[in-house]
């Protein structure tokens, strides 16, 4: 990309991104990687870069990724049928076997190496590793439509993170090596479970304290009322537009997620679009972004 500018413009980047480089001089970033960016064979390649480029200019970056479609595609070719229950993915012991196999397994490996072919050393993980996650059992409830009753929905081997032990992480992360970490970790009961991404990503950058948690999601970030991209947003401001409405659907969860990491001890979380090229270094490099920072 540098290559294609002329000098001067590369200068004016080089001085512009400075002052961001000493911001976050040792800082360190946790990005969750997933969505759009995961199955374009370029955007992962920016990203690789991006990372890579963090790494190399004092920053301690830190990838989770997720890898939903993967895991569909995986269980669709081994005729494992999944089952839904209020719009939420069961996942049984068969299910979650599948889930190991490919985040902890194939998806992380490839990450691993796109960091590895643009210049950097990254080593792949999951919560299991170190016993870096504790996880317990999540249930959900649902409203039948007819009856307006509510009733628990055993959703199998999902989870969500109890605790986090960073001994692992500190260790990686302080060192040359890139951290990639799949959201698969064990119970205090033995069992293996499947933690989204998202959360996941929230629940480590917390224990990290990290100055930036980065949400790379398939939209720009988090409008208003009238589909404009909102460059800044507080808790407080985030939280009556979820009651007005205005943040609805899947955005709920993200924000959400953002708001348990800002009360975890993070600085600040940006929902910002994976499908943008080299979205990783606009938002963190440059003067003007390229998502919504959400702020305590």
């Amino acid at each position: 990309m540098a290559d294609s500018l002329p000098p001067l413009a590369q200068a004016r980047t080089l001085a512009e991104a400075l002052p961001h480089l000493l911001q976050y001089d040792d800082a360190t970033v946790v990005v969750k990687y997933g969505g759009a960016a995961m199955g374009d064979d370029q955007l992962a390649r920016d990203f690789a870069s991006d990372i890579v480029m963090l790494k190399l200019s004092g920053l301690h970056p830190v990838v989770v990724h997720g890898g939903g479609p993967q895991i569909g595609a995986m269980l669709k070719r081994l005729n494992i049928q999944s089952e839904f229950q209020g719009g939420l993915r069961v996942t049984d012991r068969a299910t979650v076997e599948i889930v190991e196999m490919v985040l902890a397994g194939s998806i992380n490996k490839q990450i691993v190496a796109a960091i590895g072919a643009q210049g950097g050393r990254a080593v792949g993980l999951c919560g299991k590793d170190g016993g870096m996650v504790t996880a317990q059992k999540v249930t959900r409830t649902v409203r039948d439509p007819d009856s307006n009753i509510e009733r628990v929905v055993d959703l199998g081997f999902v989870g969500e993170p109890v605790k986090v032990d960073t001994t692992v992480l500190d260790a990686v992360a302080r060192s040359e090596i890139i951290p990639v970490i799949a959201p698969v970790a064990a119970g205090a009961d033995g069992e293996t479970y499947n933690i989204n991404a998202d959360t996941f990503a929230g629940a480590i950058a917390g224990a990290l304290h990290a100055k930036r948690l980065l949400l790379l999601t398939d939209v720009p970030g988090v409008l208003d009322a009238g589909k404009a991209l909102i460059k800044q947003l507080a808790v407080e401001d985030a939280r009556r537009m979820i009651a007005a409405g205005t943040i609805s659907g899947g955005m709920i969860p993200k924000v959400e997620t953002c708001i348990d990491a800002l009360e975890r001890g993070v600085e600040g979380v940006v929902v910002l679009d994976g499908k943008v090229s080299h979205a990783v270094l606009l938002e963190l490099l440059t003067d003007h972004g390229a998502g919504t920072l959400i702020t305590p």
